[in-house]
């Protein structure tokens, strides 16, 4: 899953983007609000976290101007302002949630993972191909019933993957989707990291699902 963090305060931003990538989520970064709001226009994000004090433009503009084309959007406003005022304000200007600095990583994760679960027109809480399943809540997935092992970059490739089952994926475009990287012809890293894929999705199994097309990318799809 995918999550945009707007915030300007270094520290902040940095605890709270360490602890969703922890959490297996792709984080991208904004730091003022019109960087926020640009981000939020082009990508294609589960939730936004976004903070109230931005410098350019604050965050109750960039929320009201994200509701105009996105109103389904997931997000949760942070904020030192704590008087029920602003609080009424965040919620009645169109967010989700409303979290008061300083806060814990773990009732932010709690929060944004509420709202991932609720409201008809959320995410599938769970992707599947043929015997290979993906509990995106819980953060397991099993092929054929069987656990699979996964590390952080490992899960979230594979959760890119079945999101786009049947579609040739460049190296390219995994590199920025999944590690959030400028793509280098000379690295391997995709590579690497899709083979050590592979061993624990595929070498188990007869039906070979990651099918490499040479000099092109991957995809993810049952060939007989």
């Amino acid at each position: 899953m995918r999550i945009l963090v707007v915030e300007d305060e270094p520290k902040t931003a940095a605890f709270v983007q360490r602890g969703f990538a922890e959490e297996g989520f792709v984080v991208d970064v904004a730091t003022d609000g019109m960087d926020g709001l640009h981000l939020a226009a082009t990508g294609d994000y589960d939730a936004i976290v976004l903070d109230v004090m931005l410098p350019v433009r604050d965050g109750w503009w960039v929320l009201q101007e994200i509701r105009k084309t996105r109103p389904d959007q997931p997000v949760i406003l942070l904020t030192a302002l704590d008087a029920v005022s602003h609080r009424v304000k965040g919620l009645t200007s169109g967010a989700d949630d409303y979290l008061v600095k300083p806060f814990a990583f773990s009732e932010l994760n709690a929060r944004v993972r509420n709202l991932l679960r609720r409201g008809p027109v959320r995410r599938a809480e769970v992707l599947n191909y043929g015997d290979l399943d993906m509990d995106l809540l819980r953060h397991r997935a099993t092929r054929a019933g069987q656990p699979l092992d996964l590390a952080p970059q490992e899960y979230r490739l594979l959760e890119y993957l079945l999101r786009h089952s049947g579609q040739v994926l460049t190296r390219t475009r995994l590199a920025e989707q999944v590690w959030d990287m400028n793509f280098d012809g000379d690295s391997n890293v995709v590579d690497v990291a899709v083979r050590r894929l592979r061993r624990k999705v595929d070498d188990p199994f007869e039906q070979k699902l990651i099918h490499t097309l040479r000099g092109v990318g991957y995809v993810l799809e049952a060939r007989n």
